[in-house]
């Protein structure tokens, strides 16, 4: 059952194709494969309409990919981020990267009915009445187990000894006292409306049906893309985040020059737009990707893949977090129409002197029966 608490979003989710495998994707539908919008209540007509469109897309091969009047190949649009697909392949799939067809269909289905699940005993918003799930808005099945496609296991590098030495002291640190406790301590900064949920990479995994919504099959999901010549920027809904890219290939801004979204240079190879990051800062309480450092940096590679299709691949590396780094490959549908709504949920804003007052009503009851109090199982989310 969902227990995650509503934020402004459109729930949707993506795709991935590896090209030797012929995967099929995880995405939100373009235009005319969508579930009959008289019926969103409607799983099963949404899982065919799925099903249909990713074998579609799956068929396309050496699409020439358009240009700007300037030349450069042809990102725009409003591109789908989020999925049904864990970033690490469940252990009981260990030996298995890919599923049979079959498979894969009943593997979405399963998500798709854990995702439109709702007890009428939990208080909370009901996404369906909202056409906030990402089985309403076209997903796809997908043959891939995981989004990681290396190592080939489909699993994070382990982690360094500095890495379980931080988050052991991290962890330790939180038992403390919960942050909802305190205004000057509360949450996070995506909580605080400061960030969004990360503005790279723009593909993370989902798990349906996990209680965090940004852990579940992803919420406001959309990333529109412009370009002008010299640039890309990237305009995420989540906390509308920017990053504006220079693609002159022009070096990185000095090392002491730290930002919340790094610094991103970009430079073409043939069709495809290679995007290297580095720069982030460290500053709680925002957390890099995974819980990295300062040292990050990702490299990301965007390839028009289809008229309604965005390959997205992407690299991590850290070697202050994980012994080696590692890849992902993912596929980003179109949306259409191609409008990126405004992101104004700020329950938090207004409510946040009853979160604290109600977290230390609760801290004080747990101290009068001896134990603890209960946390929050969200991490601060709104």
């Amino acid at each position: 059952m969902r227990t995650r608490i509503l934020r402004a979003a459109s729930a949707v989710t993506l795709v991935t194709v590896v090209a030797m495998w012929v995967a099929v994707l995880v995405a939100q539908a373009p235009t005319g494969a969508k579930p009959d919008p008289k019926n969103p209540f409607d799983t099963d007509a949404a899982i065919k309409a799925g099903a249909d469109v990713a074998k579609r897309e799956a068929a396309l091969r050496n699409f020439v990919p358009p240009r700007t009047a300037w030349g450069d190949p042809d990102l725009r649009g409003l591109w789908l981020t989020a999925t049904y697909t864990p970033l690490q392949r469940p252990a009981e799939l260990a030996n298995k990267p890919l599923y049979t067809e079959e498979e894969a269909v009943a593997a979405f289905k399963k998500a798709v009915e854990a995702d439109a699940e709702v007890d009428p005993r939990t208080v909370h918003y009901d996404w369906k009445e909202y056409s906030m799930d990402a089985w309403q808005g076209g997903a796809r099945p997908s043959l891939h187990t995981s989004l990681i496609v290396d190592p080939a296991s489909g699993r994070l590098p382990g982690l360094v000894a500095e890495a379980q030495q931080r988050r052991a002291a991290a962890g330790a640190a939180a038992k403390q006292r919960d942050p909802a406790a305190g205004v000057r301590t509360f949450g996070n900064l995506y909580t605080r409306c400061v960030l969004g949920l990360g503005a790279l990479p723009l593909v993370r995994g989902g798990q349906p049906g996990a209680d965090s919504a940004a852990a579940a099959a992803g919420v406001t999901a959309e990333a529109l893309f412009f370009q002008s010549p010299g640039f890309v920027t990237i305009v995420m809904q989540s906390n509308n985040d920017v990053r504006i890219i220079p693609v002159n290939g022009g070096a990185h801004l000095p090392d002491q020059v730290r930002t919340w979204l790094g610094d991103s240079r970009g430079h073409w190879e043939g069709n495809t737009l290679v995007v290297e990051t580095t720069n982030f800062n460290n500053k709680a309480p925002a957390t890099n990707f995974q819980g990295s450092t300062e040292s990050l940096k990702i490299v990301e590679r965007f390839t028009r893949a289809g008229p309604n299709t965005l390959h997205y691949a992407y690299t991590v590396s850290d070697p202050r977090t994980w012994s080696s780094p590692w890849s992902v490959e993912a596929e980003m549908p179109r949306v259409e129409p191609e409008i990126l709504y405004e992101f104004a949920c700020h329950e938090q804003n207004y409510g946040l002197i009853n979160v604290v007052t109600g977290t230390q009503i609760r801290e004080r009851e747990a101290a009068a029966r001896g134990g603890a109090a209960a946390r929050p199982t969200d991490g601060g989310e709104r």
